[in-house]
């Protein structure tokens, strides 16, 4: 290799990387406008860096990738950055550092500070990230809290991405489960001003203590919901007794759409009054509990506000004029089966009403007329089997549905004493979001909900949650950073000027190793946001601190000249800011002192 020019040290290691390819490239290719990339190889058999520019060269040149691959190799100026240069596969160039290079990571970190790891992989693109979505028919339990945690964290790592990210909720508040909540809450009103005496409350209504609260609220508020239990007997097509009144459970369901019909005629406009009421009740419930958990949404998007605007109505005669609507048995069926589903799908029912499915079409068609570059809506492993269904309306609409991704989040079981606690919301014995915080804290909570990937089932130990040993990832991780903090403070210095210390002493075996981990910080983050799998973050975090604690218990940091305390002071420094950050991507606290 020739000798290389001048570069400035404020240059960073990939555009000083890119800049001796650039002067291989015109010497081989002088008429050639294209500009070298570098990737980052999962694999570090593969190097540190590789770039396909041969691959990009070779048709322009009539030679085959290899071929020029090996002529820009040789035309490679020296580097005190490579230590050498390997042609792989088809033609891509890999490039090893030099300690000196992977040393210089240190003084990117320290420079950059939490910009560090950042890319522009997704610079002007858009990225809508709809998570959590659960029906405001009570308090969030431990299974929308892993949503909430995963959501969080992609959220994040796509914007560390470069993408400018929208973080939205849909709010479920068209559907029959608001009915059923409504009328559970009259119901229950009923019962405290002792109307309600022969009628059973029914057994697929909302039962927690929440029910209880609002029904006490909403008698307050509205002076006409209290009725005698004879006009609503009467309306059910029930006898007045002084027995209570059995209903079998097959027929709960046709009872409770009784219930509800029967509501809204006696209470009238006061229904809805009522509906609305414990709607805003249960958002606001969710929106305190989710940003007491660290999670903030840029817009709640109201399911509503589809049928008001006629969206779902407009969607659905869409469909109706590109010929993939039928009617059967009085119902409307969109052929979903012809895009790829496993079977047609009914968008509006005998009676008039739009299923469910009708206004996901429209809320998605809503999104792509948004404008944006990449969907990602992320549910509940049970509903895997809609997400057939939607790409097929799509493509039937006209949509590219690959701008479309569905990563699924499986359910969570929590485990206290070795015994598995037992959820159910309508009955009310689900354990809250807020109470496994209380217990164990909001750290625990967001990195233990992320330490699998989303789509395998997560058991949630809270008896190791809440320990502090080796064996709890966020006490390790979080103790890392504190005792770091702890050894600057000891150390006394001025941080400013680790910028520019001297990092050639770097090169005992547990330095080396964790320069290597350092390094390897921006590629992880780019496969963690590609992948949507921030997990991984939470697993480098984890051997990053591993790899400092033993460190730690090794190396007298303080100990020796002074010129080789302040490059260890400059490595803690930076091992300390890629905590930091790795775990506000997971909504993680990072505490100086524990």
């Amino acid at each position: 290799m020739s000798p290389s020019s001048v570069t400035t040290p404020e240059e960073s290691l990939e555009t000083r990387l890119c800049a001796l390819l650039t002067t291989a490239v015109q010497k081989i290719s002088p008429s050639s406008m294209l500009h070298p990339a570098l990737e980052r190889p999962r694999q570090s058999a593969h190097g540190d860096f590789a770039s396909p520019i041969a691959l990009q060269l070779a048709k322009g040149l009539r030679r085959s990738p290899r071929e020029v691959a090996t002529q820009l190799i040789e035309a490679l100026p020296s580097s005190t950055l490579v230590e050498r240069v390997e042609l792989a596969g088809p033609g891509f160039i890999n490039i090893f550092l030099t300690a000196q290079a992977r040393q210089e990571v240190v003084h990117e970190i320290l420079r950059r500070g939490s910009l560090f790891g950042s890319s522009q992989k997704g610079a002007g693109r858009r990225v809508q990230v709809e998570f959590v979505s659960s029906n405001p028919t009570g308090p969030l339990h431990v299974g929308h809290g892993r949503g909430a945690a995963y959501g969080a964290s992609v959220a994040n790592l796509l914007g560390k991405a470069g993408y400018q990210v929208h973080r939205e909720y849909y709010v479920n508040d068209a559907g029959r489960q608001m009915d059923i909540l409504t009328v559970s809450t009259w119901l229950r009103a009923l019962q405290q001003s002792g109307k309600l005496k022969s009628l059973p409350f029914p057994g697929n209504g909302y039962q927690g203590d929440y029910v209880e609260t609002m029904a006490r609220e909403a008698a307050q508020r509205f002076s006409d919901l209290v009725i005698c239990e004879e006009p609503l007997l009467s309306a059910l097509g029930l006898p007045q007794t002084n027995d209570l009144i059995a209903f079998p459970t097959e027929q709960e369901e046709l009872h409770m759409d009784a219930l509800i019909a029967a509501a809204k005629e006696l209470l009238g406009p006061t229904y809805r009054a009522l509906h609305r009421f414990v709607l805003t009740e249960q958002l606001a419930d969710c929106r305190q509990d989710l940003e007491e958990f660290g999670v903030v949404f840029d817009e709640w998007f109201s399911e509503q506000s589809l049928f008001d605007s006629g969206a779902v109505a407009l969607v659905v005669s869409r469909l109706e004029e590109a010929g993939y609507l039928y009617t059967e048995k009085g119902a409307r069926w969109f052929r979903s089966s012809a895009f790829g589903d496993e079977k047609d799908r009914v968008v509006q029912r005998e009676n008039g009403l739009y299923t469910y499915f009708a206004s996901d079409i429209a809320y998605h068609v809503d999104k792509f007329e948004r404008g944006y570059d990449l969907i990602v809506d992320i549910w509940g492993a049970d509903h895997h089997g809609y997400i057939p269904r939607v790409r097929a309306a799509l493509k039937a609409l006209g949509y590219d549905d690959s701008r479309l991704s569905v990563p699924l989040v499986q359910f969570v079981s929590l485990f206290r004493q070795g015994e598995k606690a037992q959820m159910s919301t309508r009955k009310g014995q689900f354990i809250t979001l807020r109470e496994l915080r209380t217990e164990v804290g909001r750290d625990a909570a967001r990195l233990f909900y992320i330490l699998r990937k989303s789509d395998q089932h997560l058991d949630f130990d809270l008896d190791l949650a809440t320990s502090q040993s080796q064996d709890n990832p966020v006490y390790y991780i979080q103790y890392a950073h504190a005792r770091i903090q702890r050894v600057l403070e000891r150390w006394g210095g001025d941080p400013a000027q680790l910028e520019n210390s001297a990092l050639h002493p770097l090169i005992h075996e547990e330095e080396t190793r964790i320069l290597q981990i350092l390094y390897a910080y921006p590629a992880l983050l780019e496969q963690a946001a590609g992948d949507f799998a921030p997990h991984l973050v939470a697993f480098y975090l984890r051997d990053l601190s591993a790899e400092f604690h033993a460190y730690y218990n090794r190396v007298p940091f303080l100990e020796g000249e002074s010129i080789q305390v302040q490059a260890r002071m400059a490595l803690l420094s930076a091992i300390g800011t890629v905590l930091r950050d790795g775990l506000s991507l997971l909504g993680v606290s990072a505490p100086d002192r524990m």
